[in-house]
């Protein structure tokens, strides 16, 4: 029983778990879009916004703040996302692995999107290799979509793994994008693999 207590009051420790509970964000991991928004500047007011691997919804919160009530936000994720009482929100339920969902998110957006944020990740298996493969392809597929759905001039940041797939995905981003970033925002845990991918301006 010792290790799910210690989990417990790490967490409660944890400056940003603290800080969503305060601020009424449904994760912590809304603060990592909202640093990397704020020095890169790739989400602003009235933006439409694809929020991929969107449960619990912080990462919908964290959006809807910035694009404002001009702005709309369309989350997907296999699991439901408990809905927002706005009317520019909206969630599905959606495999980024499936041309079905895809086509459900056009179909859905106003017109095409200015920004693509992607924070699936694989259910862990413990086996790194499993686990860093199973990322950079959910990565691929979020990059697929982006591909679709975005604007010309459209901005794309999306969760990677560290490890050895992770320079040639750099690599095809860069392929469509004009400016290309890798970062690890503040709110990542410091034991974590986890990087973030910043593309600006789809070519």
């Amino acid at each position: 029983m010792s290790l799910p207590k210690a989990w417990v009051r790490e967490r409660k420790r944890d400056f940003f778990y603290r800080k969503a509970k305060e601020e009424r964000y449904r994760s912590r991991a809304a603060y990592k879009l909202l640093e990397a928004v704020k020095k890169y500047g790739f989400m602003d007011g009235g933006d439409v916004v694809v929020d991929l691997g969107a449960a619990p919804g912080g990462w919908m919160q964290a959006s809807l703040k910035i694009v404002g009530e001009e702005g709309y936000v369309l989350g997907v994720d296999l699991e439901i996302v408990e809905p927002f009482d706005v009317s520019n929100a909206r969630t599905i339920i959606g495999d980024v692995a499936d041309p079905q969902a895809w086509r459900q998110i056009e179909e859905l957006l106003p017109r095409s999107a200015d920004v693509v944020v992607s924070d699936v990740s694989p259910n862990i298996s413990g086996v790194w290799e499993l686990d860093h493969a199973r990322q950079m392809d959910l990565a691929r597929c979020s990059l697929q979509i982006a591909r679709r759905v975005l604007r010309s001039g459209g901005n794309f940041f999306v969760k990677v793994f560290q490890g050895d797939m992770l320079s040639d995905f750099v690599s095809l981003v860069r392929r469509y994008f004009g400016s290309v970033r890798l970062v690890k925002p503040r709110a990542s845990r410091a034991e974590s693999a986890e990087l973030y991918v910043v593309g600006l301006s789809l070519k």
